[in-house]
């Protein structure tokens, strides 16, 4: 009779499912063990045989649990904390993973050639054998050591729809008037950062997705991928994408002063994706999976071509197709094979990669061609008469983004899909920028009061002590080409530099008698200096002079706050640069908030020198 009771009561209880340490799953073994089993064991005490065997039991039923809430996290972006997680989110949220961003320097350029007379004129001018072309590649260092390489070639012979030379120029003349030679400027576009060649050699065996990893961190921008064979490899967002869209040289007489280039779509049946790890930020690029040595003209691999032929049988066994097998087809690109690929790339970047203006002083390595046949010495003298010089400073220079930056678009970049309707979206675009371009580090968005389908785009940028500067122009046009891909037709974006206002603190305190001043004042700053760091400041963004004060009020020893301003600082004072931005702070506080006119941002630039406090 016992025994029907026991299975009754064994049926019906109700076992709790809310354990989710150690304590709870051995409170329930505890219990479930003295309902059903009173009479076999009693003693469940730690040093008891029961105890070990409950122990063992609620310590897996514990490690479970962790590993189940575990596993459970890392579905969730937000929530992952395993690298590999993070880095597969951000590929599946369309994020890509870059390293330190180089920065962009709009560099001068000048040359010393002789003079010639254009007898059909009547004019000195400047002979037209010794203008010489720069290349792409040649590098600049500047006075920190950072090396900026030239984006594009620089042609000094170059002239307008009217037949008119391009490049500026400054005459020299002899003792008697007459010109003997011309000082030539042109200026280009340098991005900082190291090019390295790499080269790959790949065994005669078809590997769909063969992989390539480069030697390098950081790197910034693949400069091109060819084969022993004379193949060109295009960069593309995805495998799937079977064109590409080059810039190509415009011929047009109408307008090539106008338009230099234009955009050709060309076919891209070589081509590979790049991949960024998050933890050793080091770069792969991806191929496609075709076979190159089996012809293969289809747009859709045709998956009949792998049944098994029936043509003249009455019977047949199982048989099962092999889904790999459409692996190798030429839809998704070529992969390299019995070759040697050559890779060229640019590595390097980092805050400390902005320059100061006029530091691009050194011509590191000269690449120079001569079009036309010059003497050996007028060469030699053109070459030697070489100069450069940045008239801005560097800046768009960026550390690699940390990893709860890029968590952080995520969502955004998930909502987005690919294009841009939300202001959401468009933030999404900005921030994911790719490097080589240069890197944004705050935007703001309002609404254009002329327009009501045009946004007012504020952006600026840090130069390389960490503070605000104005992006460069050719970070903003790099801006406004990349957006354009992802904008609505009837929307418009208007690119304009952020207005930086720099402040200074001054306060006064009354402390406690028996604390040391100097200290209090010393803990005072850098709080303010901590709380009011760059990176807590948005374009758009108020002050709340409440802050300051809980900030001063809060600290030990102190007692009361007797005096507190807030105040603009601009100009040059003893050798500090702020920003020549004016703005009217006791006009514009209101209620303790103190608000910046449009697309404006906070910054206290020294920290050091800009607050001053005195104890009582």
């Amino acid at each position: 009779m016992a025994v029907k009771i026991k299975k009754r009561l064994r049926a019906g209880s109700n076992r709790s499912f809310l354990a989710r340490d150690f304590e709870g799953f051995r409170q329930d073994l505890v219990e479930q063990a003295k309902i059903f089993f009173p009479d076999k064991i009693q003693d469940f005490s730690e040093p008891s045989v029961a105890g070990l065997l409950v122990d063992i039991a609620a310590s897996v039923a514990d490690t479970m649990s962790y590993y189940l809430d575990h596993q459970f996290k890392e579905l969730d972006p937000q929530s992952a904390v395993e690298l590999v997680n993070i880095e597969t989110h951000l590929k599946n949220a369309g994020v890509r993973v870059s390293g330190a961003a180089p920065a962009v320097a709009d560099v001068t350029i000048t040359i010393k050639v002789p003079a010639e007379l254009d007898t059909t004129i009547s004019t000195y001018l400047p002979k037209t054998s010794t203008l010489p072309v720069i290349l792409a590649g040649t590098s600049f260092e500047a006075d920190n050591g950072v090396v900026f390489n030239l984006t594009e070639d620089l042609d000094f012979a170059e002239r307008d729809v009217l037949g008119n030379i391009v490049p500026s120029y400054v005459t020299s003349k002899s003792e008697t008037g007459i010109p003997t030679e011309f000082e030539m400027t042109l200026k280009g576009v340098a991005i900082s950062g190291t090019e390295s060649v790499q080269a790959e050699p790949i065994a005669d065996t078809h590997v769909p997705f063969r992989q390539v990893t480069l030697s390098n961190s950081n790197v910034s921008e693949i400069l091109s991928v060819k084969d022993s064979d004379g193949n060109v490899y295009y960069e593309v967002d995805s495998l799937s994408q079977d064109t590409v869209y080059v810039p190509v040289d415009n011929t047009s007489p109408d307008d090539f002063d106008l338009v230099p280039k234009t955009l050709e779509i060309v076919p891209a049946p070589y081509r590979f994706v790049r991949l960024t790890s998050l933890s050793s930020r080091r770069t792969s690029i991806r191929f496609g999976s075709g076979d190159s040595n089996v012809l293969d003209d289809d747009i859709i691999p045709d998956p009949s071509e792998l049944s098994l032929e029936l043509y003249g049988k009455k019977s047949f066994s199982k048989f099962a197709i092999d889904p790999g097998a459409l692996i190798g087809s030429q839809t998704l690109g070529i992969s390299p094979r019995n070759t040697t690929l050559s890779i060229t790339y640019r590595h390097g970047g980092g805050r400390l990669h902005n320059a100061d203006t006029k530091t691009i002083s050194t011509v590191a390595n000269l690449s120079l061609e001569f079009r036309k046949d010059p003497t050996a010495a007028e060469a030699l003298s053109v070459r030697q008469s070489v100069t450069v010089t940045n008239e801005t400073a560097a800046s768009g220079g960026a550390n690699a983004p940390e990893i709860e930056t890029l968590r952080s678009f995520i969502q955004s970049a998930r909502n987005s899909q690919s294009r841009t309707v939300t202001r959401e979206d468009l933030l999404a675009r900005i921030y994911s920028l790719p490097a080589e371009f240069g890197r944004v580090f705050r935007v703001g968005l309002s609404d254009n009061p002329t327009n009501p389908l045009a946004l007012l785009m504020y952006v600026t940028s840090l130069d390389r002590n960490g503070n605000l500067a104005n992006s460069p122009d050719t970070l903003k046009t790099n801006l406004s080409k990349y957006l354009n891909e992802f904008r609505l037709i009837s929307d418009a974006i208007d690119v304009l530099d952020a207005s930086v206002i720099n402040f200074g603190v001054t306060y006064e305190v009354y402390v406690d008698k028996t604390a040391n001043k100097q200290l209090i004042l010393q803990n005072i700053n850098r709080r303010i200096s901590d709380a009011f760091q760059i990176k807590y400041f948005q374009i758009d963004q108020p002050m709340i002079i409440d802050d300051i004060v809980n900030l001063i009020i809060n600290t030990e020893s102190v007692i009361s706050l007797t005096d507190l301003q807030v105040y603009p600082i601009t100009g040059v004072i003893s050798d500090r640069n702020y920003s020549t931005y004016t703005f009217p702070f006791e006009s514009s506080l209101k209620n303790g908030i103190l608000r910046g006119p449009l697309g404006s941002i906070f910054e206290l630039k020294f920290p050091e020198n800009d607050i001053i406090g005195h104890a009582i």
